[in-house]
């Protein structure tokens, strides 16, 4: 009997193209779903006659309680090679095996900057008006050369996005609790005395923070306070980092310019959710990693992961 792996979020319906799955057709049966489970009871439903499971980042979490209720589990697969959101020792108590994948950083320093460009150039709104004979030339564009850009983190992501916006001839400041003025320098960027400082600096802030409990939150009504009003804030980290009804009230308000956002405290967005009407704000629907090379990488590592499983020999295990 061949074993079931499901493979989770599949929206675009491409898993099963990017990867060499045939290597696998004797021992595991593949059953992609393109619908999200949003919920314990209904993944618990949908994935209890499953062996394997192949998740999606961190959209899906897999606390204990929900380990428990998968008996058949016996391996899960995280794309990327960090998730905070699968319960590790409730999975080694269950006899689940953990593996994970490569993930390039290419694709999250494009989309920042896809963001970023899109909201200096009104790029959304002039390219609808051009397509539904709207005005000719209704905004005027924020320039980048001269400008500040301020990151907030200068890790292996934030590091990309400062080299381009030195390319563009901007100003890079950057701030984390533990950045030292050698790593800074060593990117060629300025470190910025403290958050609040870079905030009120930029022109264009981005952030490339992990989440976690000192992050959560990071900034808040006084910190997006301290922003120019003619500034834009850029997020393709997680929306926790930015408390989500201050960003709303900026936004509403005009208290800044704009924001690029890629990532929501609720994923997908529920059709009625504020984020999906909210005025200067550009977003995508956490497109951060989906790119045609990261697939292939996510999925063919996930192949891999399963047949060093079956061989008695997992890779790539997790956390």
């Amino acid at each position: 009997m061949r074993l079931r792996c499901a493979v989770l979020d599949d929206f675009q319906g491409v898993a099963v193209e990017s990867a060499d799955w045939s290597v696998l057709a004797d021992r595991v049966e593949v059953v992609p779903l393109r619908e999200h489970l949003a919920d314990e009871d209904a993944l618990a439903a949908a994935l209890a006659d499953f062996d394997i499971v192949v998740t999606l980042r961190e959209r899906v979490p897999f606390p204990g309680s929900l380990l428990a209720r998968l008996p058949r589990l016996r391996l899960l697969v995280a794309s990327g090679m960090r998730n905070s959101v699968i319960d590790y020792a409730a999975a080694e108590a269950h006899g689940i095996t953990v593996c994970g994948t490569a993930s390039s950083l290419t694709p999250p320093v494009e989309l920042t900057w896809a963001l970023l460009l899109g909201l200096a150039r009104g790029i959304v709104a002039e390219s609808h008006a051009l397509r539904t004979g709207g005005p000719w030339q209704s905004t005027v564009g924020a320039d980048l050369h001269g400008r500040t850009l301020g990151l907030l983190g200068l890790g292996r992501i934030g590091s990309q996005v400062a080299r381009v916006g030195l390319a563009f001839g901007m100003r890079v400041t950057a701030w984390s609790r533990n950045l030292t003025r050698e790593r800074a320098e060593e990117v060629g960027v300025e470190p910025a005395l403290t958050k609040e400082d870079l905030l009120a600096e930029s022109d264009f802030a981005s952030v490339h923070l992990a989440l976690g409990e000192r992050t959560r939150g990071l900034l808040g009504p006084a910190e997006l306070a301290l922003m120019k009003p003619t500034a834009y804030l850029i997020n393709t980290s997680r929306a926790a980092i930015v408390d989500q009804d201050a960003l709303l009230a900026a936004l509403r308000e005009g208290r800044i310019a704009g924001a690029g956002v890629d990532v929501f405290d609720i994923e997908p967005l529920p059709a009625g959710h504020p984020m999906r009407t909210a005025p200067r704000l550009l977003a995508t629907p956490h497109l951060g990693y989906v790119s045609r090379a990261n697939y292939a990488t996510y999925y063919g590592q996930a192949v891999e992961d399963i047949q060093a499983y079956l061989a008695g020999a997992p890779v790539r295990r997790l956390p």
